[in-house]
């Protein structure tokens, strides 16, 4: 489910496609950066179908791991795939084996790793 549609802010060319499956997180995430002058595309769900237009566009995707369906580790590499380019934040608010993700960390290229509940200062 698309939160909305891109918003066009001319002050910031950076990018950012956020997705998380919570409705609020990802709203939260998208009205604040939006506030920094970012362009922010926000998603709930993580399949690539009617996400393909708005990774290409990104420099950043913030994705949080912990997702029903497919899972943020899934959802980065397929976008690796299509844009090797993009940087890639990970977040969420469970406990996550180190050993997981440093393997993780060094075959896809992770940029940043957040730790829920974020603040928009980290972000």
């Amino acid at each position: 489910m698309a939160v909305s549609n891109t918003h066009n802010i001319t002050s910031n060319n950076k990018s950012i496609l956020a997705l998380d499956d919570e409705f609020d997180i990802v709203t939260l995430i998208k009205l604040s950066l939006q506030k920094y002058g970012y362009i922010v595309s926000a998603f709930t769900d993580p399949f690539l179908e009617y996400l393909n237009s708005s990774f290409r566009d990104c420099s950043i995707v913030i994705s949080d791991i912990r997702m029903p369906g497919m899972n943020g580790y899934e959802f980065v590499k397929k976008v690796k795939q299509i844009k090797t380019e993009v940087k890639i934040i990970l977040m969420t608010a469970f406990e996550i084996n180190d050993v997981e993700l440093s393997i993780f960390f060094t075959t896809t290229n992770i940029d940043a790793f957040i730790q829920k509940p974020v603040t928009i200062k980290q972000l």
